[in-house]
């Protein structure tokens, strides 16, 4: 049965994570896999450190969306793939990759998952997390110096210079594409119980669907 793909986006720390995590945990029946926009960032390593300085981390061009859009699509087949692993203190692609392997439903998160048509055609439910401005600037803050080895300086600076101009230019607009929009992020439950609900509508839906092709054949052979 081809996988249920479910894309979330928002804007940087708006908790897209949490809320991926939380819909995933209630699907105790279904297997689920995910796939991370963020490691589909383009390779700079040829770049030079000034040269990096100039790139725009937060504009779509930044990220290799034919090939994220390629893994969605062998997803759907049902087949597996090599998602990229991102090294973000050297920004650049690591030569190794994580298998993920072919599920019931296909969870994507992204900032910018929603603008690219392309991507946003493949998702059947489309999510936006929302979140007050300065609660996601916190939260990139602490993301940003604790995991990925970057300055307060360097994150304030980055976030007046193009996350925050990106934010407003793509990511904001995006969220008219949306079937579902969550406020407050992944501690909005009641929201997060209604994308869990028509998840398992459409799982029903699709299993309905598969028994009566396996039983077509049988009754035809019977006839």
């Amino acid at each position: 049965m081809k996988p249920l793909i479910i894309g979330i986006a928002g804007g940087t720390g708006s908790g897209k994570s949490t809320v991926a995590r939380k819909v995933a945990e209630a699907l105790p029946g279904a297997s689920v896999a995910f796939l991370e926009m963020d490691a589909y960032y383009r390779d700079y390593r040829h770049l030079t450190l000034e040269q990096l300085h100039q790139v725009n981390w937060d504009h779509p061009d930044a990220f290799d969306v034919e090939l994220m859009s390629a893994h969605i699509a062998t997803l759907a087949r049902g087949e597996a793939v090599e998602m990229p692993l991102y090294e973000f203190a050297t920004h650049s692609r690591s030569e190794q990759t994580r298998r993920i392997e072919p599920a019931d439903v296909v969870v994507i998160d992204g900032i910018l998952l929603l603008v690219d048509a392309n991507i946003r055609g493949q998702c059947e439910v489309k999510v936006f997390v929302d979140a007050d401005p300065d609660i996601r600037l916190i939260r990139r803050i602490r993301r940003d110096t604790a995991v990925r080895g970057r300055s307060l300086e360097s994150v304030l600076d980055q976030y007046l210079t193009t996350v925050q101009p990106m934010h407003l230019q793509f990511v904001e607009p995006s969220k008219r594409y949306a079937d579902v929009i969550v406020p407050r992020g992944g501690s909005n439950t009641v929201a997060v119980e209604m994308i869990v609900a028509k998840i398992q509508r459409r799982l029903l839906q699709r299993a309905a669907v598969q028994e009566s092709l396996v039983a077509s054949p049988a009754v035809a052979g019977l006839t």
